[in-house]
């Protein structure tokens, strides 16, 4: 018996030995190749993309079933050239700031434009003006905008000073904002919502999922409620216990609606219980769009802990000996790949009233340029 697992055990050393060579071996010759675009922009409505267009595609396309629907080859035509103008105006206007800042192109730099308008709809279903965006940024910082109540532009940085007294001074470029996100963003927003509003009546049921995964303390559980697959976005979940819904008090945390890749959406909600009790547990989902009311109970049924420690164990010992032959290698420590970190775009939320259900629109394009 000894003999035998003496001859396990110089099996497994000898497996470890190969797989940790051809790792090494793997980032010894490893290379990459990273392409990302230099010009992109977006439509965006109610926090979901409409349109898009980038630097690779040349072309503007719709990204919803009722904007393709809705809209004709003509307007796409006229809205690639538009997009492509914009792109030429970027460039040229980057190279003006590097120059200003004293900036080289060995560095990437990111200049975004966010403009759009907010509405409200009336009771006779007209939408009234909120207010409009119109704001430049550089490098992720806020660098030009319009202040939509005293029609005049702002500069919160020094080296957009000089750009703001020329818009000031030139009539048309002064006028311009104004009379866009009041007139022209508005009625767009208003054949949009329209188009939108034929496709609401297109609604999708949700899947339900309860489930639990391993707390960062030994003794708890995580238990999660899952729905998704559904549209419209209006839905709720409740985790009960014995029957009782728990809430923010119980430390019950949600993600939110978010949107799925489908056009659709999707919602967690979560919270952390001990491993031990013996409650029932059900997850209840209620969407009205679709009729939906259902409660899944949770079969308890985690991942148990022994197994998870016994996984983890082998894979940092095999870890920590790969990252040690790295780093004497000097493979870790340098990055050796370029970074397509981006700025989080910020969203422009327009609030409109459909009956009596409140929900969220926007009109948007965002737009960046990279230095080449």
């Amino acid at each position: 018996v000894i003999l035998f697992l003496k001859y396990i055990y110089l099996y497994i050393f000898v497996y470890i030995c190969i797989y940790l060579v051809y790792i090494y071996l793997f980032y010894l010759y490893q290379h990459s190749l990273t392409y990302i675009y230099t010009f992109t922009a977006m439509g965006i409505l109610d926090s979901r993309v409409i349109d898009y267009f980038d630097s690779t595609t040349q072309v503007k396309t719709p990204r919803t079933d009722w904007m393709k629907e809705n809209l004709d080859q003509d307007y796409w035509k006229k809205g690639t050239r538009s997009r492509k103008d914009k792109q030429q105006w970027f460039k040229v206007n980057l190279d003006i700031l590097k120059e200003r800042m004293n900036q080289t192109d060995n560095d990437i730099h990111v200049l975004q434009w966010r403009h759009g308008c907010e509405g409200e709809e009336q009771p006779d279903r007209s939408l009234k003006y909120i207010r409009g965006l119109n704001m430049y940024s550089y490098d992720g910082d806020d660098f030009l905008y319009f202040d939509d109540s005293h029609s005049v532009w702002v500069a919160p940085v020094k080296a957009a000073e000089q750009t703001k007294r020329k818009w000031d001074q030139e009539q048309k470029v002064h006028n311009y904002p104004k009379g866009y996100l009041e007139i022209d963003c508005m009625e767009w927003l208003k054949k949009y919502l329209t188009y939108r509003e034929k496709d609401l009546n297109t609604t999708k049921k949700p899947e339900a999922y309860v489930f639990a995964n391993n707390a960062r303390s030994k003794t708890n559980v995580v238990l999660t409620c899952m729905a998704t697959g559904f549209y419209p976005l209006e839905i709720q979940i409740h985790i009960q216990r014995n029957g009782r819904v728990l809430t923010k008090d119980d430390d019950v945390m949600s993600t939110g609606t978010r949107p799925n890749g489908d056009n659709t959406y999707q919602r967690r909600d979560s919270v952390e219980i001990l491993r031990s009790d013996v409650a029932k547990y059900s997850c209840h989902v209620i969407h009205h769009p679709t009729g939906v009311n259902i409660i899944k109970v949770w079969g308890k049924n985690p991942v148990p802990v022994g197994v998870i420690g016994g996984v983890l164990g082998v894979v940092a010992v095999l870890g920590l000996a790969v990252l040690g032959i790295l780093y004497k290698k000097g493979k870790l420590g340098k990055s050796t790949t370029l970074s397509t970190t981006q700025p989080s775009p910020r969203c422009l939320s327009a609030h409109c009233f459909w009956g009596s259900v409140k929900t969220r629109a926007s009109c948007r394009v965002l737009v960046w340029v990279w230095a080449s």
